[in-house]
């Protein structure tokens, strides 16, 4: 047994990264970090809703419309973050690279013609000649659509699908990159998730053949309503999605996780456990809800394309969903007002998304890495194994 397990190094790694990765930063489970404190208490949610606001104002931001306008379409919308990336990037020291991530879509069945997706990131590099190659990511998608998936012109204002992930990336953006990381964190908004995860695809399969360290992904997708369809509330917890047994698990480590019973300790499930742990250490009453699947029903979202790649990645989104909001034609029938508008928006709760993630994200980036070559002895067992 023992051979097994010096080759099931995966497991045993993510097990020591995201239970110990805050006691190597110094923090106990009831510790909290000064600079952690001071980054996620400047988390704004009157910025969060004018961002939400601007993206609303390109009327549509669907991956085949207008890309030549300066106000209208997908071109605009992905050139104003950029160009805010960039205005945050000149306030705080200039520590940021930010890049356009360019590729050509062939078409599919949501893609009519040949197009240009374009991701937006911004990466702050790691402080720390030892630590700056691992990179931490948090993304959301800048695209929108309306009830009909091809349809380009229509108005879509994607307020909350997913203005509100973009809004709390740009904001992430805003605050974190004053302040130094060992690690490295990458601020990504990517584009074609509505027509198949085109943009997160791209950049997920461009990190896997350059051998990117990329160790956590926190994928933030629908994050701003707090009113479900049934007319309840909910403004003080979020959900988050972890996949399980990895798609990538090869037949060995299949044999170690059923020896062992580490079904449920999968690289991603670690990390959503670690951000639970971690985010509600320093927000009072609001708690993170782990929700055992890679994703909801019949759904997806760009944290997918990281884990088919191996890669640990979570989903963050808002605990209760209004459908009537949500891919929909902006419309009032029978007294119901349908779109995904951002008069349904709740700012402080997106903000306080935002704050999980920059506690988790900071904490993250400023912890030791995961120990190599490690192994489990099986000859000495106690009581309390």
């Amino acid at each position: 047994m023992i051979s097994i397990l010096r080759n099931f190094i995966p497991l045993i790694s993510i097990l020591i990264l995201f239970v110990g990765s805050g006691w190597g930063f110094g923090q106990s489970s009831s510790s909290k970090n000064p600079t952690i404190q001071k980054i996620v208490a400047e988390i704004s949610p009157d910025s969060i809703r004018g961002n939400i606001e601007s993206l609303v104002g390109f009327h549509t931001r669907h991956t085949l419309s207008d890309t030549l306008s300066e106000t209208r379409g997908i071109g605009a919308a992905r050139r104003w973050i950029k160009a805010e990336m960039e205005r945050y990037n000149r306030a705080n020291g200039g520590r940021m690279e930010i890049s356009f991530d360019e590729f050509v879509a062939l078409p599919s069945h949501r893609i009519s013609r040949p197009t240009r997706i374009v991701n937006v990131v911004g990466y702050l590099p790691g402080a720390q000649r030892e630590s700056k190659d691992r990179l931490f990511v948090v993304s959301a998608h800048y695209d929108s659509r309306a009830s009909d998936v091809m349809d380009s012109a229509s108005f879509a204002p994607g307020a909350n699908d997913d203005g509100s992930g973009t809004a709390l990336v740009l904001e992430l953006a805003r605050v974190m990159s004053k302040y130094q990381f060992d690690a490295s964190i990458i601020f990504i908004a990517f584009g074609g998730e509505e027509q198949g995860l085109l943009g997160s695809t791209h950049w997920a399969q461009s990190a896997r053949e350059k051998n990117w360290d990329v160790v956590g992904v926190l994928n933030n997708d629908i994050v701003g309503n707090i009113r479900g369809g049934d007319a309840s509330v909910d403004s003080t917890h979020v959900r988050v999605f972890s996949e399980g047994v990895s798609s990538k698990e090869t037949e060995q480590q299949a044999r170690v996780r059923v020896i062992t019973g580490s079904e449920n300790d999968g690289p991603s499930r670690q990390l959503a456990r670690y951000a639970k742990e971690v985010a509600e250490r320093y927000l009072s009453n609001f708690g993170l809800q782990l929700i055992y699947r890679r994703d909801r029903y019949l759904r997806g979202g760009d944290h997918i394309p990281f884990n088919e790649r191996g890669y640990a990645a979570v989903r963050f989104t808002e605990m209760l969903e209004d459908f009537s909001h949500q891919h929909q034609n902006v419309r009032e029938e029978e007294g119901i007002r349908y779109g995904d508008l951002p008069e349904f928006i709740s700012a402080r709760y997106c903000a306080q998304i935002a704050k999980a993630n920059a506690a988790v994200l900071a904490s993250l980036a400023l912890a030791p890495s995961t120990p190599s070559n490690v192994t489990i002895v099986t000859g000495q067992s106690e009581y309390d194994t």
